[in-house]
């Protein structure tokens, strides 16, 4: 705990709105806002709600609320890139709260106490087929038998999980961790199908009896680049490369690796070629580092480990061992252009780490389904595809790509499949407010450091694929939780209470909150300025209050 002390003074100055005696002309009012870093989970988790559980010990109902949007924390907890916590109001004093690793702890915890998930609705009779094993695939199939649907899961690989397993290192999410998560879906009743590639969807539905279908493949084919080569050095794709290796073949690359890409499968594919002997790792990436689309901690994690980059080039030519780069300039905006200026490099393979697209020509044949212009399959707003009964969400449809967005599409999808299956239409709920830092009273504030996670130095890293991030203690949750702000959310505090010069807060009992007495409220605002996380607003009369 720091002993500095942060001059927080509030935002908001009502001094003129202050109501005169009995007559009012704004009342307060207890509100519950959205907090950012809810705001910004692709999830949409009620992170501000489990991180209120977690700070008061209370760690089952903690997991339960946050398993009730997403069913795989300890899997997000390790791999998610956390945008809540890039969205985190506290980062405005000190830093965000530690959001992953709290997430983390109780998924972990979960896992060891084999907490199981609840099925929320009876059971409706109704079929739902899955394609793809991998996380918006197992979140649709979650949250389906949550609500009562009888799911099964094609997925045409040796085991579940999608590139959660075949695609992320080991290093980063170790595969017991997932299996884990996994398991508990299949305990409720989720029917997992290995090794089954569907090829015919109509067929598929028709055999099996089921109302709708979600298809989830992601995308799990590298791209490739059209590079002369003439004898080229071994030449292969990060995605085979990430997934030889998980399934323990991974391929003979040779002391000297070049990586192409600037993207997180970049940074993990020259971190899996160091950990399986090329001692000199090299990305070649055409813009600079301020425009890479990988996240800067994984950079900072290859370099950690002895990968070296160079920036602002691209691959001309190979041939043989040899590859002919040039140098590359950004334009004023911020595009690359070529300079002229070459330069020869040496290999014993080139792997390509250029973006993942979807392998959908299962669907090409299914009447109505149509594709953009780069092979992504379209959906409404339903994410129903033009087919009727069939849905399509995660990787293959276009949008941004990650885990956790592949799993609030999961969610979506089984939202909207089913109110299709009982003939009505799934509306989102309304958004409220979001909160604002400027919105909070904060007026002192001692700042509260967080609480930083392991990891293994260097040098151990690269004798395997040991994960290289370890989690906080109990005794480190419960801190980390209680750094969070609560922003836009009650939680009692009792500053409203204690304001009141006319004692109009009336305290309902723990977890009940408060409310006005406004027949003594004089609309003074006290209670207002007082309260942290600003669950109060100040709203105008109707008309005047005696």
């Amino acid at each position: 705990m720091s002993a500095r002390l942060t001059d927080l003074t509030p935002k908001v100055d009502l001094t003129h709105e202050r109501g005169t005696g009995p007559i009012r002309s704004r009342r307060p009012v207890y509100v519950d806002l959205l907090p950012p870093c809810n705001n910004a989970c692709p999830a949409e988790e009620n992170i501000q709600a489990w991180l209120t559980l977690a700070q008061a010990g209370k760690y089952r109902e903690a997991w339960e609320t946050l398993v009730a949007d997403n069913p795989m924390p300890a899997v997000h907890g390790r791999v998610c890139y956390h945008p809540c916590e890039s969205s985190c109001n506290r980062a405005e004093v000190d830093a965000p709260v530690s959001i992953h690793a709290v997430e983390r702890f109780l998924g972990d915890l979960a896992s060891r106490e084999n907490w199981p998930f609840k099925i929320v609705a009876p059971p409706s009779g109704k079929k739902v087929l899955i394609v793809g094993a991998g996380p918006s695939g197992l979140s649709a199939a979650y949250h389906l038998a949550r609500l009562g649907h009888a799911v099964e899961i094609r997925e045409a690989g040796p085991l579940a999980g999608g590139m959660m397993h075949f695609g992320i290192p080991a290093y980063r999410l170790p595969r017991a961790d997932l299996m884990r998560e996994i398991a508990r879906i299949e305990a409720m009743g989720v029917v997992i199908v290995t090794d089954r590639k569907v090829s015919d969807l109509v067929a598929e539905r028709a055999a099996g009896g089921f109302d709708a279908v979600f298809a989830a493949i992601g995308a799990g084919i590298g791209k490739h680049v059209d590079i002369p080569a003439r004898d080229a050095a071994r030449v292969l794709d990060a995605v085979s490369l990430l997934h030889e290796t998980s399934t323990g073949t991974p391929p003979m690359l040779g002391r000297r690796v070049i990586v192409y890409g600037g993207g997180n499968t970049a940074m993990d594919a020259a971190r899996t070629a160091r950990r399986l002997g090329a001692t000199d790792t090299l990305i070649v990436y055409r813009r600079d580092r301020e425009h890479m689309p990988a996240q800067a901690f994984e950079a900072d994690e290859a370099l950690e480990e002895g990968v070296k980059i160079k920036w602002l080039t691209t691959i001309k030519e190979i041939a043989g061992a040899e590859l002919v780069v040039e140098r590359m300039e950004l334009d004023a905006d911020g595009r690359p252009q070529p300079t002229g200026k070459l330069e020869t490099l040496k290999a014993d393979a080139v792997v390509l780490a250029l973006g993942q697209e979807t392998d959908a020509h299962f669907l090409r044949q299914v009447p109505g389904i149509a594709f953009t212009s780069d092979g992504a399959v379209e959906i409404g707003a339903d994410m129903m595809t033009g087919h009727e009964g069939v849905f399509a969400g995660g990787d293959m449809v276009p949008g941004p790509q990650s885990v956790t967005q592949s799993v609030g599409h999961g969610k979506r999808a089984a939202h909207h499949i089913d109110a299709w299956l009982r003939g009505e239409r799934y509306e989102q709920p309304q958004k409220p407010s979001i909160v604002a830092f400027s919105m909070l009273h904060l007026p002192v504030y001692a700042d509260a450091d967080p609480t930083p996670q392991k990891t293994l130095a260097a040098a151990e890293r690269l004798a395997g694929f040991e994960e290289i991030v370890a989690g906080l203690s109990e005794r480190e949750v419960r801190y980390e939780a209680q750094r969070c702000y609560s922003c836009g959310n009650c939680y009692e505090c009792d500053n409203c209470y204690a304001a009141c010069p006319e004692q109009a807060i009336v305290k309902l009992g723990p977890g009940r909150r408060y409310a006005v007495e406004y027949d003594k409220c004089t609309g003074c605002a006290a209670c207002f300025e007082q309260c942290p996380c600003h669950a109060i607003e100040m709203i105008p009369e109707s008309a005047p209050h005696a």
